[in-house]
């Protein structure tokens, strides 16, 4: 009985995770660009980039994403430590709100979210219709999963030995921390943590004197989880988990000192003991942003000296394989061009690091944050070259008929992105630069038109990627269809553009070379990309020889 118990709890808890995961990863796909800006944009003040963090969390159900996410930026230096600890702790808040709305009962939702999700995921084409499906999938799977642990901690209140542990947790404040460290570390989510802790308490018996330190511990170990997922990566990012895990841990300590010696009233937050233990968890989440924002400077200077820069870092990376060109498989055309096609990912990837913050460049970009960027075109440049003269000594080898029009492809792909990363570097970058320069921006209505194509570019870059590797038909479909999507919403927005012109708005008159170039290069950087799904439809006979209607 005490297995099968076990077994069914282990069920759920898998399934939840499972189910966070499903739902940011919709978030992510249908919308991962505007989530990423929502981070970038946290360097304009503290309020500002705890309420982006708050957002994206939610969205994602997963503060630590945002840790991750806002890592990412501080490492490439376009937000500061200070602002990366404020998105932090706003991402803290942001998870412990979707814990507050996942806690009430809605399981009358279950069966209209697994309809309209599964037939949106199933029967729509449209990738955002998928995202949708996968995410309202995602928060059925939640809400199953929740009632799952229910009635899987329900047999726990019968139990002989769950008073004696309960009330040990109850008496012992410092073990139910640990306790709650380890759950959160382990799940690797607070959220999933929290919910089952007040799934114990509402089912199992386990006093609110226990829970509140469980709790506690469970923001502590939801801490180290960023911390550790940052273990290998550069040192600006791994600042950001620090500070945010000193500021949970001074919280938590003093939190437990409170709890030991004032009353709190949970009562008036709900009678449902569940509900009061995630009323606690949001309050202490709300006490930790009013607390900690005013210091986020204090803690970037605190964390900047407790990690120093290490010589060793420059000497480990000279020491990385700075190319996937094997030269020892140059006689064997199957892996070389296995190389070729990974170091063409590669190249890929600079070209994407360049573009993904184009729209923030041309807001309100720095020259030294454009210039940074510019430098990578020189790498996409070099690369370029090495593929050609790898896939050139490839070719005077033996190669099949396959082979030989494998390696044509990859070189003609290799053209596309060094033309993709010249027209990010030399026609979006340097427009940033003369906006910035001149102080000018666009409308509102001429950025939000400009953001949803870059947000598409992103979006078919990584498409492409996929379409270069996996070879998959349907994808490869999809990227050609965008093609159209975008010429759509080019013509769309020059025709506004146009409108705005007449109306004489001031800013479009002003912005409007940088609106129209903008707008051209980035719907020619969707064609380069595009244009790795040409070679796989033409083999399958996807492809109309043109598009002209016959002439009578």
């Amino acid at each position: 009985m005490a297995l099968l118990v076990l077994i069914k709890m282990f069920g759920a808890v898998m399934l939840l995770l499972y189910a966070v995961r499903m739902v940011r990863t919709g978030f992510e796909r249908a919308s991962g660009p505007a989530l990423r800006r929502a981070i970038g944009k946290a360097s304009s003040g503290p309020v500002a980039g705890a309420v982006s963090g708050t957002a994206v969390a939610i969205l994602l159900q997963s503060a630590t994403a945002v840790a991750m996410l806002a890592a990412g930026f501080a490492t490439s230096g376009f937000i500061t430590t200070a602002a990366g600890l404020a998105v932090l702790l706003g991402a803290d808040l942001g998870s412990s709100l979707v814990v507050q709305f996942l806690v009430f009962d809605l399981s009358w939702l279950v069966p209209m979210l697994l309809a309209v999700g599964a037939w949106l995921f199933l029967k729509i084409d449209s990738r955002s219709a998928k995202q949708t499906g996968r995410i309202l999938l995602g928060i059925a799977f939640i809400l199953i999963s929740l009632q799952m642990i229910g009635e899987a901690t329900t047999p726990f209140k019968e139990a002989r030995f769950m008073p004696q542990v309960a009330g040990y947790l109850a008496q012992d404040a410092s073990t139910a921390l640990l306790v709650g460290a380890l759950l959160a570390f382990l799940v690797h989510s607070s959220v999933a943590a929290v919910l089952m802790i007040a799934a114990f308490v509402q089912n199992a018996g386990v006093s609110l004197e226990a829970a509140m330190p469980l709790v506690l511990g469970a923001n502590i170990g939801a801490g180290l989880v960023a911390l550790w997922l940052t273990r290998g990566m550069d040192r600006k990012a791994k600042l950001l988990p620090l500070g945010n895990f000193i500021f949970r841990l001074g919280g938590a300590s003093l939190a437990m000192f409170l709890v030991g010696s004032v009353d709190i009233p949970l009562e008036k937050i709900s009678s449902h003991p569940a509900q009061q233990v995630v009323g606690f968890h949001v309050l202490f989440n709300l006490a930790l942003v009013c607390a900690c924002l005013p210091l986020t400077g204090l803690m970037g200077w605190l964390v900047e000296r407790i990690v120093p820069e290490s010589r060793k870092e420059g000497e480990a990376e000279r020491l990385l394989p700075q190319s996937a060109l094997d030269p020892r498989a140059i006689s064997s055309p199957r892996q070389a061009l296995a190389s070729a096609t990974r170091e063409l990912l590669r190249m890929g990837e600079l070209v994407e690091v360049m573009a993904r913050p184009v729209i923030l460049m041309l807001e309100n970009g720095s020259e030294e944050e454009i210039r940074r960027l510019q430098i990578i075109d020189e790498q996409v440049n070099s690369i370029h070259s090495a593929i050609k003269l790898y896939v050139a000594e490839v070719n005077r080898g033996e190669l099949s008929a396959e082979e030989a029009e494998r390696s044509m492809e990859l070189v003609s792909f290799a053209v596309n992105l060094e033309r993709a990363g010249d027209l990010v570097a030399k026609n979006l970058l340097e427009r940033a630069l003369e906006l910035q320069k001149n102080k000018i921006g666009f409308s509102d209505e001429g950025l939000r038109e400009l953001t949803r194509m870059h947000d598409r570019v992103l979006a078919n870059m990584e498409l492409s990627l996929n379409v270069l590797v996996s070879g998959d038909v349907a994808s490869a479909r999809e990227l050609i269809a965008e093609k159209d999507k975008m010429r759509e919403l080019e013509r769309e927005s020059h025709d506004r553009h146009l409108d705005r012109l007449k109306s004489r708005t001031l800013e479009s008159m002003e912005s409007s070379n940088a609106h129209l170039e903008v707008m051209r290069s980035l719907k020619e950087i969707n064609s380069l990309f595009a244009a790795a799904a040409v070679p796989l439809l033409a083999r399958e006979g996807q492809l109309r020889e043109t598009r002209l209607v016959p002439a009578e």
